[in-house]
């Protein structure tokens, strides 16, 4: 039951963008999660910027992809199981 509260909190922080890459919204940051082939973009709120845990996941993509990003965005090296995780813990 508490996955699945923590899971409609996440849903309701996390925004996945089903528009254009260009109609990211004013305090928003998009990122992309996922396989190499299977990313999807979603849109997180720029103050996770300021969490110890993202900011361990935003090394991560430095050291992985450094500041050439194959998709043209922010890629997080990660799945969208632990994306969800890591964000309804930041929540």
């Amino acid at each position: 039951m508490a996955f699945l509260s923590s899971f409609f909190a996440t849903k309701q922080i996390i925004r996945r963008s089903f528009t254009t890459e260009s109609s990211t919204p004013k305090g928003f940051l998009a990122v992309y999660v996922g396989e190499h082939l299977e990313k999807k973009r979603f849109l997180v709120p720029v103050y996770y910027l300021k969490k110890p845990s993202f900011q361990a996941l935003l090394r991560k993509a430095e050291e992985e992809f450094g500041f050439d990003h194959p998709t043209g965005g922010l890629s997080l090296p990660c799945d969208e199981a632990f994306f969800f995780t890591l964000t309804s813990q930041i929540s």
